[in-house]
C-alpha cells in the first residue's frame, strides 16, 4: 500500500551522483568540501612520494661518495654544489674548516656540528610540509561529514512532521543522502591518516639517511684535522 503518498515525487535514484543532487544544500556543500579535500590529500600522496624518494635516491648516492672520499676536498669535488641536504653538509664543513684556519680542532669539530645540525633541522622542516595537511584532513573530514549527516537527518525529520507519516519510503531517501556526507567524511579522512603515517616513517627513514651523511662528513674532518696535527701543531694551519 502506498498509504497516500505519491511515489512520483519520491527520489528514485539513490547512486552517488544522484544522492548529492537531491541533497539538501548544506549536505552539498559538506559533501563538495570533503572532495576537495580529499583530491588534495592525493594530490600531497603523489608529490610527495615523488619528493621524498627523489631525496633519497639522491642522499644515498652521495653518502656512497663521501663515504669512500679519503679527504674532505675529495668529497666536496664527489658531491659537488647542488642544493640538496647531502651536498649541504660537505659544503658547510668546507666553510668552516677554511673560516677556522688555525684555530683548534676541537673548537673547529664543535663548530661543524654544529651547522650540521642546522642543515639537518632543515632538511625536517623541509620533508614534513605538507603533511599537516594530511593530519587536518585526517581529523576533521571524519567530523565534518558527521555534521551534514546530522543536518540532513534533522531534514527528515522535518519532512516527517510536514508529510504527517512515518513511511519509511518518505523518509529514507534523505536519510540515505545524509549518511552519505559520512561515508565520503571516511573517504577522505582514512587515506589521509593512512598516508601520514606512511610520510612519517619515510621522513624518518631519510633523517637517518641524512645524519650517515653527516657522520661520514664528520669523520672526513675529524681525519684532516689530525693529518694536519700529525705534521706539526695541532691547528689547520699546519696543513697548508
Amino acid at each position: 500500500m502506498e498509504h497516500g503518498v505519491d511515489r512520483s515525487t519520491l527520489p528514485h535514484d539513490l547512486s552517488p551522483i544522484g544522492m548529492f543532487t537531491n541533497a539538501d544544500v548544506v549536505v552539498k556543500g559538506v559533501i563538495g568540501i570533503l572532495a576537495a579535500a580529499s583530491i588534495i590529500t592525493w594530490a600531497i600522496f603523489l608529490s610527495k612520494t615523488l619528493e621524498l624518494a627523489a631525496l633519497r635516491h639522491r642522499t644515498r648516492a652521495r653518502g656512497e661518495r663521501v663515504a669512500r672520499s679519503r679527504t674532505l676536498a675529495e668529497a666536496e669535488a664527489q658531491v659537488g654544489r647542488r642544493n640538496d641536504p647531502a651536498s649541504r653538509l660537505v659544503q658547510a664543513a668546507v666553510e668552516e674548516v677554511s673560516l677556522s684556519s688555525g684555530l683548534s680542532a676541537e673548537g673547529i669539530k664543535e663548530r661543524v656540528a654544529s651547522r650540521f645540525e642546522r642543515i639537518e633541522s632543515r632538511a625536517g622542516r623541509d620533508m614534513i610540509r605538507g603533511t599537516a595537511v594530511l593530519a587536518t584532513v585526517g581529523s576533521l573530514s571524519p567530523f565534518i561529514g558527521l555534521f551534514g549527516t546530522v543536518w540532513g537527518i534533522m531534514n527528515s525529520f522535518i519532512g516527517i512532521s510536514q508529510a504527517n507519516t512515518t513511511n519509511l519510503a518518505v523518509v529514507a531517501p534523505g536519510i540515505a543522502e545524509a549518511l552519505f556526507a559520512t561515508a565520503i567524511g571516511l573517504v577522505a579522512a582514512i587515506p589521509a591518516v593512512l598516508f601520514y603515517n606512511v610520510f612519517a616513517r619515510i621522513i624518518a627513514g631519510n633523517k637517518a639517511v641524512i645524519a650517515d651523511v653527516a657522520a661520514e662528513t664528520m669523520r672526513l674532518v675529524s681525519r684532516d684535522l689530525d693529518r694536519a696535527d700529525a705534521r706539526g701543531p695541532s691547528r689547520l694551519a699546519a696543513a697548508e
